[in-house]
């Protein structure tokens, strides 16, 4: 599958991922990209739908809005999928931090221009933990939160794909050569799910390589995101509104972490899907359907 039309237009092909998930269009997906300028810089976003949005979307970390595409095109609700600063087209930070505490400000600022009624922000990994920092600066935007594969207990890092595959090269041959490497990680979906997202992910530079749109893979050696994310805890139990935890089986959030949650913030909910941590990929249909219910609650 070729993705030279993404360069043209990077909305060029939502109409097969929808058919690759056998989701069924009523409509073409009203779907565009908007910036908002922060204190802090750029923020980008991708707005879907043409009503006030409903649910605010935070990625992870070396990932960007576009991951959203497949829980969006099931979804069909409006909503707003924000590039954290560092990542997609948003700005990068001078100093290279990127620490949820640090971006949560300008992402904050975002979210009241773009979606200041939405019913939840749900982020995935470092937007998950994004949206916890943001719960605490600003409680009055976030008025659910759900939380994919990402909560503040001890890190872990089980024997899982996604580290792995971000601590190898910074550059490539082509973008093929990064999509082979990404399917000997088992990571993605099928072949053309992650040419797409490969595609969406990736810059060529001046040399002709290719290289990561996100500051993290670019300039690995000028960022610092710190691997304690336990201080959010204290944000997370001030928070007065619902909890929602949804983990991947394979994921990074272990039966002993889920414990933690539940000892520390007994109203919470769990729910796991057969996945690995990046859930929204790995099962786009199956957490569009959590998040419907979250939203109808």
């Amino acid at each position: 599958m070729t993705t030279d039309r993404l360069d043209r237009d990077e909305f060029a092909l939502l109409g097969q991922e929808a058919s690759e998930l056998e989701v069924r269009l009523e409509h073409p997906p009203v779907v565009r990209r908007e910036g908002v300028r922060t204190s802090d810089g750029e923020v980008s976003a991708v707005v879907w739908g043409d009503r006030d949005p409903e649910l605010v979307l935070l990625h992870g970390g070396a990932l960007n809005a576009r991951t959203w595409d497949g829980v969006m095109l099931a979804l069909g609700r409006p909503a707003v999928a924000i590039d954290l600063p560092g990542h997609g087209h948003s700005s990068w930070r001078s100093d290279g931090r990127y620490d949820p505490e640090v971006i949560a400000v300008a992402v904050g600022e975002a979210v009241a221009t773009l979606a200041p009624r939405a019913r939840a922000v749900a982020g995935q990994s470092l937007g998950a933990l994004t949206t916890i920092a943001l719960g605490g600066l600003h409680p009055a935007l976030v008025r659910r939160q759900i939380l994919i594969d990402a909560i503040p207990a001890e890190p872990t890092f089980p024997d899982n794909p996604v580290g792995s595959f971000l601590s190898g090269p910074d550059s490539f041959g082509s973008r093929h050569e990064i999509v082979e490497r990404a399917i000997s990680f088992g990571l993605g979906g099928g072949l053309s799910a992650v040419a797409r997202a490969v595609a969406l992910n990736t810059v060529q530079r001046d040399d002709g390589r290719w290289t990561w749109r996100h500051h993290i893979g670019q300039r690995p050696g000028d960022i610092s995101i710190s691997p304690d994310f336990r201080p959010l805890w204290s944000p997370l139990e001030g928070y007065g509104g619902p909890i929602t935890l949804i983990r991947g089986s394979r994921g990074f959030v272990d039966a002993d972490q889920v414990a933690e949650l539940r000892r520390r913030i007994p109203g919470a909910d769990v729910t796991t899907l057969e996945t690995g941590h990046n859930v929204q990929e790995e099962d786009p249909v199956g957490l569009a359907r959590l998040l419907e219910g979250l939203l109808r609650d």
